[in-house]
């Protein structure tokens, strides 16, 4: 698949919300590494409805649902919450989810560098008023630049984090293909060692596994497994998830990131 029919494939959801706002369309295709992109994307989205409505990049939590909460058993600790990051959140439901569906205690971030939708998030979410499984789980919302994870969370510190579409915005860039390779060190590095990395995406395996493979490592040696597992289809396009499992006996230093 030729990087236009990628990028072309990203902004299928979005152009069929937005089929009069060609310039903002353009904007998504060469600039989505950029914070003043999805700031004017979410501006302008709420701008044009009266109620919040969640958007939801590639599809919602029900389609993964089976991916994400089983590794929340397998991740967790006793007597300890969970760190869970939903990376580049924008205003889905995903987060949210988790934290309402979980029956194990949960910490879920979910992180944006977009203050308009983490704004938009957290007003939706005071109004409603969302009880979690667990009650000893919790729920923020965070302004945070993924490619600055090092600067907010320490290392072997998450247990999970779900990456729906981030990697994809950042590949399909004109100058996002360094930070991609900069966050996926970055997650690996604030990963646990039982912890787990989910990218969800529309890339062909043969591209995005090459390109896992080649990032995991550090000086020669692996530091991580790879392994994909097809998600489905919707709307025409097959979605799959790219699971990435940090070596337990190896530790990311930042200073080589």
């Amino acid at each position: 698949m030729s990087p236009l029919t990628k990028s072309l494939t990203l902004l299928r959801v979005f152009t069929a919300c937005h089929r009069h706002h060609s310039s903002l369309a353009n904007e998504l295709i060469e600039n989505m590494d950029k914070k003043s992109t999805w700031d004017r994307f979410y501006a302008e989205s709420s701008s044009r409805t009266p109620t919040f409505k969640n958007f939801e990049w590639f599809f919602g939590f029900h389609s993964v649902k089976d991916v994400i909460m089983p590794l929340l058993e397998t991740a967790s600790h006793p007597n300890t919450l969970l760190q869970v990051l939903d990376m580049g959140c924008g205003t889905s439901a995903l987060g949210p989810s988790i934290y309402k569906n979980s029956a194990v205690p949960v910490h879920v971030t979910c992180a944006d560098i977009s203050p308009i939708a983490v704004q938009l998030m957290q007003e939706h979410i005071r109004l409603q008023l969302i009880q979690p499984h667990n009650l000893s789980s919790q729920l923020q919302f965070l302004e945070l630049d993924c490619t600055q994870l090092d600067k907010h969370y320490g290392s072997n510190t998450l247990g999970l984090i779900v990456d729906k579409g981030t990697t994809d915005a950042l590949l399909r860039s004109k100058e996002g293909k360094g930070k991609a390779a900069l966050v996926l060190k970055q997650c690996l590095r604030a990963l646990q060692s039982s912890g787990s990395l989910l990218q969800f995406s529309d890339e062909d395996p043969d591209a995005r596994l090459l390109w896992l493979e080649t990032e995991v490592q550090e000086q020669g040696v692996v530091t991580a497994d790879v392994s994909v597992q097809e998600v489905g289809e919707l709307r025409g396009v097959c979605y799959y998830c790219y699971h990435v499992t940090p070596h337990p006996a190896l530790n990311l230093d930042s200073s080589n990131i």
